[in-house]
């Protein structure tokens, strides 16, 4: 039986999630379990059915129809420069961090490390971004693999440190509200033994 990184290996990388699960490495896992058939990667189009196929024992010719169709070809993100606002919506989508650029400033995609996945198309707000087809594959599928999985442990991280910036927050306003509610005590006590002092005062 065929292992998860086996199958992950022949898959191209792109991280689009047109197989409809969110990644290479997920939709290698449905194909490890037999919950996914092999013909749902369109950038790897007829080759990675074949590929799949002969790997996992599975006959792709019912497949191969609907592969050649369903086949699109190796593309690039390019950004039309002068149209780019730098709202750093492409970059945040960019699985495999192939776009580079800060806030208020152009951005630029690196053609050698863009996988064509296609999306920081959608976000882009001024669609400056558009995809151009390849005569051929134009990066290295392991280190889109490796920039992939870094991106996503930086994001695992982040969300960390978001996670635990808020318990601080909280475990701070908790305590200020014990603070606050056992001040309030101590003053309603105050006040009640000033009550009761006035009143033996008077008598």
């Amino acid at each position: 039986m065929a292992s998860v990184k086996e199958i992950d290996a022949l898959l191209p990388q792109t991280q689009c999630g047109e197989c409809d699960y969110p990644g290479c490495l997920p939709y290698a896992e449905a194909l490890a379990q037999g919950t996914a058939t092999i013909n749902k990667c369109p950038p790897g189009g007829v080759d990675t059915v074949k590929a799949l196929g002969a790997l996992l024992n599975v006959d792709p010719a019912p497949y191969l129809e609907e592969a050649l169709t369903n086949t699109r070809a190796p593309s690039v993100a390019v950004i039309r420069e002068a149209e780019c606002i730098g709202c750093t919506k492409c970059i945040k989508a960019c699985p495999v961090d192939a776009i580079i650029g800060s806030g208020k400033l152009m951005h630029a995609v690196l053609d050698h490390e863009c996988t064509g996945c296609g999306l920081c198309v959608a976000p882009c707000p001024v669609d400056c971004i558009e995809m151009v087809n390849l005569p051929n594959v134009n990066y290295d599928k392991d280190l889109a693999r490796k920039r992939f999985n870094a991106k996503q442990t930086r994001l695992l991280r982040e969300e960390h440190k978001q996670q635990q910036a808020y318990r601080e927050k909280r475990q701070l306003a908790l305590k200020a509200d014990k603070t606050q509610d056992m001040q309030a005590k101590q003053d309603y006590i105050q006040q009640a033994l000033a009550r009761v002092k006035a009143k033996r005062n008077h008598e």
